[in-house]
């Protein structure tokens, strides 16, 4: 019996594609489940993956880019049209929860309509939480740093993202979600993890490769490649031959919508 699913429900990255949605997965551990981030359009993937309004155990927002929180709208639209009862817990950037709320409210999906309560928790650094049986620790990657170098002292803000560690007793997951450089990855990979989800949009393939054979063999069970710019869609075969000569026995697959891994 599997102890866990891991279910690839968007794939691509900030760019629309015929055949990759932004953003989105979905972690199934024993009986809790989980969302992390929320790109378009999350809400039909998870109908086609026959989650009904209340399976779901928490939502997780990674950062407040558009392709990982653009389809939260329209998802929690839905779970007030589908009247669902259980409470939802969504842990995002602190920054994130005001405009959230008030996005929410300027499309008059107030809190009075809903059948559930709705509670925004700001993610802290380092700071685990649970989400049904899964314990869930935030770290901070520097994927903004270079936006608020740029843009920090016109638009003050935290330009905060976090990669995450998702775990039991018996499964640990590290998902990089959009990183700044493989330095990102380190507190991911200070213990052994059964699964790796690792984008690449934000690194360059020969030394994310590279990187991820040099640690020991069995500390990272698999690694599942996400979050796939246009040109490496373009190259994807040689992307590819790429990563299978340098992983070489590190078992890899990169992700398709739709993909479900089970551990």
């Amino acid at each position: 019996m599997s102890k866990a699913t891991f279910q690839a429900l968007g794939t691509g990255d900030g760019w629309a594609s015929d055949r990759r949605g932004h953003s989105a997965f979905l972690f199934k551990l024993e009986d809790s489940t989980l969302l992390l981030d929320c790109g378009e359009p999350v809400s039909r993937q998870l109908r086609v993956a026959g989650v009904q309004p209340d399976d779901l155990d928490g939502i997780v927002l990674s950062h407040l880019h558009c392709d990982h929180v653009g389809g939260v709208f329209m998802l929690i639209q839905g779970f007030w049209l589908d009247q669902r009862t259980r409470d939802l817990a969504v842990h995002l950037p602190a920054e994130g929860v005001k405009p959230v709320r008030s996005m929410l409210d300027a499309a008059y999906i107030f809190e009075e309509l809903m059948a559930c309560a709705l509670n925004f928790a700001p993610l802290q650094s380092n700071t685990s939480f649970e989400v049904g049986g899964i314990t869930v620790t935030p770290h901070p990657t520097t994927h903004l740093d270079q936006l608020k170098a740029s843009f920090g002292d016109k638009y003050p803000a935290d330009f905060e993202a976090f990669s995450f560690v998702l775990e039991n007793a018996d499964i640990r997951i590290a998902h990089s979600a959009d990183i700044g450089g493989l330095e990102d990855l380190k507190l991911l990979l200070t213990q052994p993890v059964d699964l790796l989800v690792c984008e690449l949009a934000h690194v360059e393939p020969d030394e994310l490769f590279a990187y991820l054979k040099d640690h020991p063999a069995g500390h990272i069970g698999q690694v599942a490649f996400t979050h796939l710019s246009r040109p490496y869609r373009a190259d994807l075969e040689g992307i590819q031959a790429q990563a299978a000569a340098a992983l070489g026995d590190l078992p890899h697959t990169f992700l398709n919508d739709g993909d479900v891994i089970t551990l």
